[in-house]
């Protein structure tokens, strides 16, 4: 154990450095001129996935700007053991994407259901015909819009078609299969996922870092000018409100995105006003929801990649799985008790995620503690304190009454939104005053 510890910190802040991306990157690019290969983009469309549908509909658009060749694949949904929540997880897609689609001014709409498995059949025979005959990129978008947008079955509210317009059942069981290992192979398990030299891009939410890579590339068409959807930008200057909303933060402190996310978070809460409340809970492996390898090494590569579009220290870990996760959370009472709850989760996250401090040991933790202002020796004391549970119990119970399940997620009011990337709508909700 203390030499795995010890590792971890050295081996992960080298698979997570910005110049071990970048070279990969270079060698990504070195052979593929070598082999005399266009530039390829794979993209990986799940048809029943609303993140995929806003995808489509902007897939045309995207290849417009670069000069580039897609390879299309149509695949299934994630695998059980990457989608623990999968019921949970698929309502909560069509709400999230409804809320990316009102705020970039995309056309989805959440009709409270997922399409009709004949439609879904239908429009995955359609596109993989498509990928047949060449025809991806124009139809996806159409025939994306034309699932979601009514109760139509089949899905024939934009477009006509025939039988000669469709795969064979054969044909279409053939291409899955074929997709998903490769997906598998590559490395992900999701669909809306673009794949381009050795690196992937989740949906319209990660487009931009694929963009300025392209750019780097120097791809882009003259016209071009910036991202098609650059990521929010956080609020800088105090906007008080008069009676602001508080922000309900629950986090994990085993989580990458929680540990890159916090301080953004209580910056908001000083600026606006508004109260933050922390209601933490224990880690979904902690909690018997598996995590596969292969996601959390996206997960991984994908906080590294985020944590330095921001300027936030990331990369030299030492996970805390398990009983450094324990003793910290045991200490969050105390914390709390002396108002300095804030500054012990950011040196906690900090400690564990970016400075590789072992969370399990005296060492580590008495660093973690005392910097954020509390006394090791009632620190000491209150390790063995087992009240939190209860409170991590009643802090998940409250998450999954709002129909999440995973970390970071906020709410405001009445809006409740998963994952760092939704920042700016609790940002927007605070400053408008109307919590949807």
């Amino acid at each position: 154990m203390f030499l795995r510890t010890w590792l971890m910190p050295i081996i992960s802040q080298h698979l997570l450095s910005r110049a071990r991306l970048l070279k990969k990157r270079d060698s990504a690019e070195l052979k593929r001129a070598k082999l005399g290969q266009r530039h390829q983009l794979h993209y990986f469309h799940q048809v029943d996935d609303p993140y995929s549908a806003l995808t489509a509909s902007i897939l045309a658009a995207l290849l417009a700007r670069y000069d580039l060749e897609l390879v299309a694949h149509v695949v299934g949904p994630p695998p059980n053991d990457a989608a623990p929540e999968r019921e949970k997880l698929i309502a909560y897609s069509r709400r999230d994407a409804q809320i990316l689609a009102s705020h970039y001014a995309l056309n989805f709409v959440d009709l409270g259901a997922q399409p009709s498995a004949l439609s879904l059949d239908w429009t995955t025979a359609r596109l993989v015909k498509a990928i047949q005959t060449g025809h991806f990129t124009e139809l996806v978008g159409p025939l994306s819009d034309a699932l979601w947008c009514a109760e139509s079955t089949p899905p024939d509210c934009t477009l006509d078609s025939t039988l000669s317009d469709l795969a064979t059942r054969s044909e279409v069981v053939t291409h899955l299969e074929a997709s998903m290992a490769l997906r598998q192979h590559l490395g992900h398990y999701l669909g809306a996922t673009f794949y381009y030299g050795g690196e992937w891009y989740w949906g319209i939410d990660r487009l931009h870092h694929l963009e300025r890579r392209f750019q780097t590339l120097e791809l882009a068409q003259d016209s071009v000018q910036d991202v098609m959807f650059a990521p929010g930008e956080d609020l800088q200057e105090a906007q008080k409100a008069s009676c602001p909303a508080p922000i309900d933060f629950y986090f994990s402190l085993r989580s990458p995105y929680t540990a890159i996310v916090a301080e953004r978070v209580f910056n908001l809460g000083r600026l606006t006003g508004a109260p933050v409340r922390l209601r933490y809970v224990l880690p979904m492996v902690m909690r018997g929801l598996s995590v596969p390898k292969t996601k959390r090494m996206y997960i991984a590569l994908d906080t590294a990649r985020e944590a330095f579009e921001r300027n936030i220290p990331f990369g030299r870990l030492n996970d805390p799985v398990g009983h450094p996760t324990e003793r910290g959370l045991s200490l969050m009472p105390y914390a709390e008790r002396e108002g300095l709850g804030q500054r012990y989760v950011l040196s906690f996250l900090r400690g564990v995620w970016a400075e590789g401090l072992d969370a399990g040991s005296d060492r580590g933790l008495r660093i973690i503690v005392e910097r954020a202002g509390l006394a090791w020796p009632q620190a000491q004391i209150e390790l063995k304190n087992e009240a939190w549970r209860e409170t991590a119990e009643e802090n998940r119970q409250q998450l999954f009454s709002l129909g999440l399940w995973g970390v970071p997620s906020f709410r405001v009011g009445d809006l409740a939104v998963w994952g760092q990337d939704r920042l700016w709508a609790v940002q927007e909700a605070l400053l408008s005053g109307t919590q949807k």
